[in-house]
Formats: structure tokens, C-alpha cells, sequence
């Protein structure tokens, strides 16, 4: 996840005061006086300075400069003046004529001369080859007699020409009102609702009693009722009302609602809304990946070559030294994801991402949702699962990080590696020229790789015994090394070139390794740790969600989740069932149905309302109660449309969505050959800190909901990042695995254990009113045990799903009667516990 780089950091004083525009009119102030020297270049060049690298001239009374190509970053390229004088609170208008031949996105820029390079106006214009006058206001936040005004045009792989007139900034301008654009003010979820699940809508009105609605499809009236008035909501300052239209169940396409004269965009009712969203929220991943070619033949439009593979311009991430006085060694540390949309890795949030991308996996392989083939990536057809390939991308180079034996720190992780300094928009990973720096080893870090590395050696366990082995050496040595060097953190002045991420309390992640670690081993010293650890029972279910920096919510998630023989598991789970009863009575109160409602929202807003969302699936998996996954589905209600704005926040997910997310090679808004984000990829949302240039010249004194731009620039509310969109395949994964509960009970009794085998007996009861003719079980174990002989079934194995058939002759189970069958199975490193999760002819059993 990107923070600010210091030449776009605002001072404290400075952020609270930016504004581009404001919430209200000012009375019209007279014209000041013009403020650029020489703006119609009637004088020649005279008082306009250019970098070295380009000329400037004048040609048919236009400014122009022939840009060079091969340049990386926009300020490589400059057209300026200085020595601009502004004044505090004054609200100027800034114009100018300007082309490019060919066709070009530039920046224009008024701003602090030196470091920081506080930006007061920032914006790109789209240059085109005949020219167009633009013009922009801002309010000056502070006094200053030597501001710059600066084009920035470098950044280009071919040369192009930049030509510019009439350039004027004069004071007394009336500040633009920024109100954007929310559609009809009925909000519905634009991509649907599924038959069987509840059925919301919110209503943006002026009217304090009930109106009515009308829900209609071609044409045709399908139901009707009256709104329930909520009053003012806080988190966006709307009087709304209420709809649910719950009990219409019939599939379609088209639906429309109307009430108070407004009609909602449309969407459809129907069951699989959210197969395909499982899928696209994965791939995303592909195209994030570091050191190899992304090919276009698996993702049109997005094919590109190998990023910080070594090969010119980039230094490449195969031999990375450390930052000055870290270490004496290099690493290679190529492969896993882009981070976000720069070109750092950062293991804090590389390890919370790939948990929740294994977690997935790990909760629905028994029902085999995901499967070898289903992302399209180059690993497809190797017999694995393609989401644990994925997964494996990010592990192998988590385990990377870690610090070599004999060497200061081993068996820690470094805690990121990203570019000594900052690259600029639009900037494709294998142009990248900076060079790349290992940061110091943290204890964060160090156990968010024992985290996942303890994890990986159980799921990797059927498919490659080796790499699963070499996670859990891994995993053995950071939990030594984080122990022995318990409060090694790291600097939150380490932020250029890349974000910080600082985390001064890390109790949490050794929670969430010990949880890990007794999951996958069994053993007691990390049973011991857990149940000791304050964070065990603790209430941990924070108003705000859990994210990166707070990650006992996954160790608690996991020993609910996961079978394992915890003396006090009953209660773990009960626990989780209080957390997402939390969840849901925050979501009942909201009429917006979020469930999540601080006073004001957190950067990546969206991630931590998903994760408030996988509590409450994890909830509904541990007790079947419909109310959780009824919440499930009602929070992607708002993610996918029904919010103040009216869009969804998932690209390609709705009529109206995001499409312009921050990254610096899915910049199509700033360079028109390059494309938007991949469909499925989830942006940040609203931010009430506005940290951004952009976002603060817009938003100021927003309410929470409205604390968003779709804009490129805006990356303190448009980020994408690789741990948002890992809770959103989560709980799209979950969504699309509608399992039914089934009427029978399985008895699963291991009858024998010893050192390389056990034997275990099966009993399927009916515990319906009907005959089950014919049946198919299945079920996973925890890690590498195998199946090798049975009787009274044929068993086959695929990774570590088990499907059990009848044999013909117990093909039929009447109700109140049973099958049993048995089988010797070949045991594996760990523990052995029963299977939690059967699945019966497609229905699941408890």
C-alpha cells in the first residue's frame, strides 16, 4: 500500500487548509492581477526556465519544447517559473492553451519551489494534437512570494512536442463547488441480488414519512410496498429511507426500483452473481506479479514484459543489497506481487494478503470451489489448485526475505524491499531505472512469514512435501528469531520510496504465529503460547476492523475455522460468534446496511468492512444461522452500489464503477495506451483523512461516505493494493459456494493412530424423511494424510479431498439408517483431527 512521498506530503497546517474547491460559494471578489510574467510569450522565452535536457522556443507565439524520450518519471522533464507570489486564503483561477503532438497526459503544477514540493494545485490535462484552453481554481493555504509554476512532461518513451499559451493565474476567482455525480437516488446493489437472500435498498429523500416504492421488470410491476424512513445518516449527512423487497425471489435480469420519483440503475436477481467475481478478484493477482512476463494470450490488454528482472532499465531484485549500514549480503528476492500501485513488497502486508488468498482455499477445499485451470495462469494444468499457485508466487518470496543463517538477524525477515526513491505516474515495472534497497529486519515481519510459512506447510503438504517442509523450517526458524528479538520494529521515518508501515505492538502477530503454528504441528509449546497470549480472550472485534496492523483476528479466525484440538476451542468459537453478532447489529442500525460505522472512515474503508464480513462468514460456517451470511450479503450491497455515491467500488462490477484506481501501470487516465485495472479489482474507498493533494482540494469537510475520488491521483482514497482485494476473494469465494445444509450426520472415529498411519471408520446417518439414493462424500484433511486401503466404499483422493462412492450395494440410505465404511490411511508430519466439513450428494452435513 502506498503513503505519500515527501514531495507530495502537506504540512500539517498545509492539509488542513488546501482547497481546490469548497462545500459553498464565496461572494465574487474582484479580479486581482495577473500573476504569470510573460504568459502570451510576447517577450520570447523570457522569465521561463526549462530542465537541461530540452530547449525552449517560442513558434507561432506559443511556448514550446521538443521532450525527449526515454525519460522515467514526469518531473524529469520540466517547463517553469518561479518566483509566483501567492496569497493565504485567496482563490485563484489558473488557465492556459496548451497542446502536444502526438497526443500527450501532462501535469501542471503550482507549488513549493524546494523539498517538499507541497503541490497547492495538481492536475493533468489531456493534451491533444489541435490544442484546448483548460482552467482550474484552488485556494492558496498559505502566503508565499516565490511559488513555482511547472509543467511536467518527462516520462515518455518516444519524444513528443509540448507547446503552451496564454498562461494566466489572477486572484479574485470564485472557488468551484465539487459535487459529484450520484445518479438517481435510489441505491441498489447494480450488479444484483441473489433469489434466496435478503434484499435492500436505501433512498435518498427530503421526506420524513413513507413513500412508495415499486419494483418493476419489463415493464411489469413485480411488487410494491412503502419505504421506512431512517433519518439522517451520520456517515454520509443524507435524510434516507429504507426498502426491502426481500420476499421476491424470482430469477431475472433488468430489475428496476422506483420510489420518490426516482428510478435505481438496474440489476438482476439470480443465483450465481458471484462465481465470476470469485474468479476475477484472483486474477487479479496474476498481473500484480514481479520478475516474469505477464502474457497477453492469459490476460488481454495486460500482457507487459518481466518487471525488476535485472534487465535494463532496472536494476532488478535478483541481487538487492540493503539500504547503507543493514547488512553486508545481497538477496535475491525476486517474484511475489506488487504491493500495491507502486513497486515496493512489503512482508507485513504480503503476509496478511497471502493468509487470506490460502485461507480461502483452505475453507472451501473440500467443496471444490477452486481447482487446477480456473485462473487462467501459466501454472494451470499441474495438477495443483491454481489459487495455491497463486499463493505460492507471494510465499516463495516471503520466504526470501528471511535473513540468512550466520548473518546478523537470522532467521528474521526483512521487512520490504521497494526503490530508493519515488517513481512517478505513469511508470511500467520494467522501465523502473531506480535502484533497490532491502529495508531492516522486523519482528512484525519475522512472524508474519511464521504465519504463512506454518500455514503453507499443511495446504502444500499433497501437492509438494518438499516446499511444505522447506515453509515449515522457515516457519521454526522466525518463531526462534522473533522470540529471541521480540521488539524489533520498524522506523516510521523509513518512508521514501516506499511506505513505512510501522507497528509498534506486535503481540498480535505472535498470537497469530502461535495460532498457526499449533494448527499445522499440534505441538505444545505453541498451545501454550496461545492460550497465555492476553489476545486469546481478549475482545478483539474492533468497531474499525482488522487489517495488516492488527492480526489476532486471523489467529482467533483460524483456531475457530480450522480443526484442532485447543482445550478451549468451544469457547473460541462462541467468541466469533459474539464478534459478528457485533458486526450484524452495526449493520441493522445503518441504513446504508454497512457494518461498519466509525465516526469518520479509514484509508482502505472498503477492506476493513469486507474483513468485518469474513467474522460474520466464518460465523455462519461454525453455526449454519442464515443471519450471518444474510449479513455477508447485504455488506456487498454497499461495496457493489448502495452507498452515497452510488458506484460500485469493484472495476468492471456495476452500470457505474471504479476505473481509474492508483497504480503506476494501470494508468489509462493518464496515458491512454495503457489500460485501467484489471474487472475484479477492488479500490480503497472513502478516507476521512483525505491525505492526497487531489482528494483534499475536493473533499474538504466531507462526510465520511462522500471521502472519495475515482481518480488516479487520489491514493488516499483509490489505492488498490494486494491485502484489499484478498478479503473481497475471500468473501466472494464464500458467496459463491452456497452449499446447502443437508439432512444427515456424519460420524468420522479414528479407531487406531500410529507413527506412519491410522485407521478410521465412517458412519453416514439419515437423518431425513427420505430415502438418499445413491451418495458421494467428501471431505479434506488438515494437511498430507493419504488414503490407502478402505472397504465398504470406493475412495478416491485429489490433494487432500477425499470423495467417498457407494458401492452399489449401500447405495441407498433410508432415514433413520446408516452406512459405515473404513479405511487405513498413511499419516503425515502434524496433527490428525477430525474433519469438520462433509459434503453429501452437493449438501452439507453437521
Amino acid at each position: 500500500m502506498i503513503r505519500p512521498p515527501t514531495w507530495l506530503t502537506l504540512t500539517a497546517a498545509t492539509a488542513v487548509s488546501v482547497a481546490m474547491v469548497v462545500l459553498a460559494p464565496l461572494p465574487a471578489a474582484a479580479e486581482g492581477p495577473e500573476q504569470i510574467v510573460n504568459g502570451t510569450f510576447d517577450n520570447g522565452t523570457a522569465s521561463w526556465w526549462s530542465t537541461a535536457n530540452t530547449t525552449l522556443e517560442v513558434d507561432g507565439g506559443r511556448l514550446c519544447a521538443d521532450v525527449p524520450g526515454g525519460t522515467a518519471n514526469p518531473w524529469d522533464v520540466i517547463v517553469g517559473q518561479n518566483d509566483v507570489a501567492l496569497v493565504k486564503d485567496e482563490t485563484y483561477e489558473y488557465s492556459f492553451f496548451g497542446t502536444a503532438a502526438p497526443g500527450r497526459v501532462a501535469k501542471a503544477l503550482i507549488q513549493l519551489p524546494v523539498d517538499p514540493w507541497t503541490q497547492f494545485l495538481a492536475v493533468n490535462p489531456e493534451l491533444s494534437v489541435s490544442g484546448n484552453d483548460y482552467s482550474y481554481t484552488f485556494t492558496a493555504p498559505v502566503d508565499l512570494p516565490n511559488a513555482q509554476v511547472a509543467f511536467q512532461v518527462g516520462g515518455s518513451a518516444t519524444p513528443w512536442r509540448f507547446c503552451v499559451d496564454n498562461v494566466s493565474l489572477k486572484g479574485g476567482a470564485e472557488p468551484d463547488v465539487y459535487v459529484p455525480d450520484t445518479g438517481p437516488r435510489v441505491r441498489v446493489n447494480m450488479v444484483g441480488y441473489l433469489p434466496t437472500g435478503p434484499k435492500n435498498a436505501t433512498v435518498v429523500t427530503g421526506r420524513t414519512e413513507a413513500v412508495a416504492w415499486r419494483l418493476e421488470r419489463g415493464g411489469r410491476t413485480v411488487a410494491e410496498g412503502e419505504t421506512v424512513p431512517r433519518g439522517v445518516d451520520a456517515s454520509s449527512g443524507q435524510n434516507v429511507h429504507s426498502i426491502d423487497f426481500g420476499s421476491v425471489t424470482e430469477p431475472g435480469t433488468g430489475y428496476t426500483l422506483t420510489a420518490d420519483g426516482e428510478t435505481s440503475r438496474p440489476f438482476d436477481i439470480a443465483d450465481d452473481l458471484y462465481g465470476e467475481l470469485k474468479t476475477d478478484a484472483l486474477k487479479f493477482y496474476y498481473t500484480q506479479r514481479s520478475a516474469t512476463e505477464i502474457l497477453d494470450s492469459l490476460r488481454p490488454g495486460y500482457g507487459r514484459p518481466a518487471g525488476h528482472a535485472g534487465t535494463a532499465p532496472n536494476r532488478g531484485d535478483v541481487e538487492v543489497p540493503c539500504q547503507p549500514g543493514v547488512c553486508d549480503y545481497t538477496l535475491d528476492v525476486s517474484g511475489g506481487w506488487y504491493d500495491a500501485g507502486d513497486h515496493g513488497k512489503y512482508v507485513v502486508n504480503g503476509g496478511i494478503s497471502v493468509h487470506q488468498i490460502m485461507s480461502t482455499f483452505e475453507r472451501a477445499k473440500t467443496d471444490g470451489t477452486h481447482s487446477d485451470g480456473d485462473l487462467d495462469i501459466p501454472e494451470s494444468g499441474n495438477g495443483v489448485p491454481d489459487i495455491l499457485d497463486e499463493a505460492r508466487w507471494e510465499q516463495e518470496f516471503l520466504l526470501s526475505m528471511q535473513v540468512p543463517d550466520g548473518k546478523p538477524h537470522a532467521g528474521m525477515a526483512h521487512h520490504k524491499i521497494h526503490d530508493a526513491a519515488w517513481t512517478g505516474l505513469p511508470m511500467m515495472p520494467h522501465l523502473d531505472p531506480q535502484k533497490r534497497e532491502l529495508h531492516p529486519p522486523t519482528t512484525a515481519a519475522t512472524l508474519n512469514l511464521a504465519a504463512t510459512a506454518a500455514q503453507a506447510a499443511r495446504l502444500f503438504a499433497p501437492y509438494d512435501a518438499d516446499f511444505a517442509k522447506r515453509n515449515l523450517a522457515a516457519a521454526r526458524r522466525a518463531w526462534a528469531a522473533a522470540k529471541a528479538d521480540p521488539v524489533r520494529y520498524a522506523d516510521p521515518a523509513d518512508g521514501t520510496g516506499g511506505g513505512a508501515y510501522p507497528d509498534n505492538d506486535v503481540t498480535d502477530e505472535f498470537y497469530w504465529a502461535a495460532a498457526e503454528l499449533y494448527i499445522t504441528t499440534g505441538e505444545k509449546e505453541f498451545k501454550d503460547f496461545v492460550l497465555a497470549s492476553p489476545h486469546h480472550t481478549a475482545d478483539i472485534w474492533l468497531d474499525r476492523g482488522f487489517d495488516w496492523g492488527h492480526t489476532a483476528q486471523l489467529g482467533r479466525l483460524q483456531l475457530a475455522a480450522v480443526p484442532n484440538a485447543l482445550p478451549d476451542r468451544a469457547r473460541v468459537r462462541a467468541s466469533v460468534l459474539e464478534g459478528a453478532d457485533k458486526y450484524l447489529a452495526v449493520q441493522k442500525a445503518h441504513p446504508y446496511g454497512l457494518p461498519y460505522n466509525p465516526p469518520d472512515f479509514d484509508w482502505g474503508s472498503n477492506n476493513l468492512i469486507l474483513n468485518n464480513m469474513v467474522v460474520m462468514a466464518v460465523a455462519h460456517d461454525i453455526s449454519g444461522a442464515a443471519k450471518y451470511r444474510d449479513g455477508v450479503l447485504e455488506g456487498m450491497d454497499y461495496i457493489l452500489g448502495r452507498n452515497a455515491l452510488n458506484q460500485s467500488y469493484v472495476t468492471g462490477y456495476g452500470e457505474v464503477a471504479s476505473k481509474n484506481q492508483h497504480s503506476r501501470w494501470y494508468a489509462r487516465q493518464l496515458d491512454p495506451g495503457l489500460p485501467n485495472p484489471p474487472r475484479g479489482t477492488l479500490s480503497g474507498g472513502p478516507n476521512s483523512a483525505i491525505q492526497d493533494p487531489v482528494a483534499q482540494a475536493k473533499l474538504q469537510g466531507c462526510k465520511p461516505q462522500f471521502c472519495y475520488l475515482d481518480d488516479i491521483e487520489s491514493w488516499s482514497t483509490n489505492e488498490l493494493t494486494i491485502n484489499w482485494n484478498s478479503p473481497l476473494s475471500w468473501i466472494a469465494s464464500f458467496l459463491a459456494d452456497p452449499v446447502p445444509a443437508g439432512d444427515f450426520k456424519v460420524t468420522y472415529t479414528n479407531h487406531g493412530q500410529w507413527p506412519d498411519g491410522f485407521n478410521t471408520q465412517v458412519t453416514i446417518t439419515n437423518t431425513g424423511e427420505k430415502a438418499i439414493e445413491g451418495w458421494t462424500l467428501t471431505w479434506s484433511f488438515l494437511g498430507g494424510q493419504k488414503v490407502r486401503r478402505h472397504w465398504n466404499a470406493e475412495l478416491s483422493q485429489d490433494g487432500a479431498t477425499v470423495t467417498a462412492k457407494n458401492l452399489g450395494y449401500n447405495r441407498v440410505i433410508k432415514p433413520g439408517r446408516s452406512v459405515t465404511f473404513g479405511f487405513i490411511g498413511a499419516d503425515a508430519p502434524g496433527p490428525n483431527p477430525k474433519p469438520e466439513r462433509f459434503i453429501l450428494n452437493g449438501t452439507l452435513g453437521r
